[in-house]
């Protein structure tokens, strides 16, 4: 499907990802869009086709706004909104809103967007004048290329777990069971007898700190990942910081515990889990592990990534009155 040609009397242009939890979306945007038509909203909606879509979609929309404000909502999971703001980061005539539609959807988690698909339009709707400038993660590759990340990126035992999500057909089998959260804890404990620590040597601000035995790192924009895992209970994505998580030097039976506490966000309590923060963030690994951002795989390390301080116009949610 095309996207339809940029108005100027008509910014709110809605990106649906028709895969999202196993085709589960479709049903979020219907509720949406009953809804836009009954309260005679003008709007234009495009469906994404393949990986990669949503980011070439905005990229368009954008373009075609030609300067003019223009109001992009990803209508999707997390690696929907992944792509939309990959499109839109930097542009100050755009602001990016979410509808969850997906089986993650730690964004919404993290910006206070309610899981409803009514109730985050009227959310959308209501704060489209008061949208805020919240911060984004910029990973710099070694090809000189470069990806942002919203909630969080990382490398080692988290992104492999991310790989073999995506890659599964059991997601969709647990999404049609209402029971997509519980994809990364399987894999999880599949996975956990046979990977490989490694030695990170992570430079943030200019300061070295050597890690032995790291199962992985994570640096995050704000609280949430792994489908509702509090695995930076302090992140912030409007104080110019990155968090950083490693968990290293612990046995595949502590971990297993350690999972089962970061919903909560008390891993931290945990001595083989370091809290570290900054703003320029650089990771070297003994041997090659494999990286994501917000758990889409972009590679593996060396890697380096910054903060970009208030460098994305989003619409969180609202607090409901009365």
């Amino acid at each position: 499907m095309n996207p339809e040609t940029f108005h100027g009397d008509n910014p709110l242009m809605f990106i649906i990802n028709p895969q999202a939890k196993n085709g589960y979306c479709l049903k979020v945007w219907g509720k949406v869009e009953q809804k836009l038509q009954e309260e005679n909203i003008s709007y234009s909606a495009v469906r994404t086709e393949y990986r990669g879509h949503a980011r070439e979609l905005a990229k368009i929309y954008i373009e075609q706004a030609g300067g003019q404000r223009l109001y992009l909502v990803a209508v999707g999971g997390d690696g929907t909104v992944h792509e939309v703001m990959n499109g839109a980061a930097g542009h100050q005539n755009v602001t990016v809103g979410f509808i969850p539609g997906g089986s993650g959807n730690d964004f919404s988690r993290g910006f206070d967007i309610p899981k409803d698909p009514e109730e985050s339009l009227t959310a959308i709707l209501k704060g489209i004048s008061h949208a805020v400038k919240g911060d984004i993660g910029m990973i710099r590759h070694t090809d000189g290329k470069t990806t942002y990340f919203i909630n969080n990126m990382g490398a080692g035992f988290d992104a492999l777990i991310s790989r073999k999500v995506n890659s599964s057909k059991i997601k969709g089998i647990l999404n049609q069971l209402s029971l997509g959260k519980f994809v990364y804890a399987l894999f999880l404990i599949k996975e956990l007898f046979f990977y490989k620590c490694s030695d990170l040597e992570i430079i943030i601000d200019g300061k070295k700190h050597q890690i032995r035995s790291a199962w992985f790192i994570t640096i995050s924009n704000q609280p949430f990942y792994g489908g509702g895992m509090k695995i930076s209970p302090d992140a912030n994505p409007f104080d110019g910081i990155l968090n950083v998580t490693v968990v290293h030097n612990i046995s595949r039976i502590k971990l297993l515990f350690v999972f089962a506490s970061v919903f909560k966000g008390r891993h931290i309590g945990f001595k083989e889990v370091a809290i570290l923060q900054g703003r320029n963030i650089s990771i070297r690994s003994s041997h090659p592990i494999p990286a994501h951002a917000d758990g889409e795989i972009l590679g593996s390390t060396p890697i380096s990534t910054s903060v970009c301080p208030e460098f994305i116009s989003i619409i969180k949610g609202y607090v409901k009155e009365g």
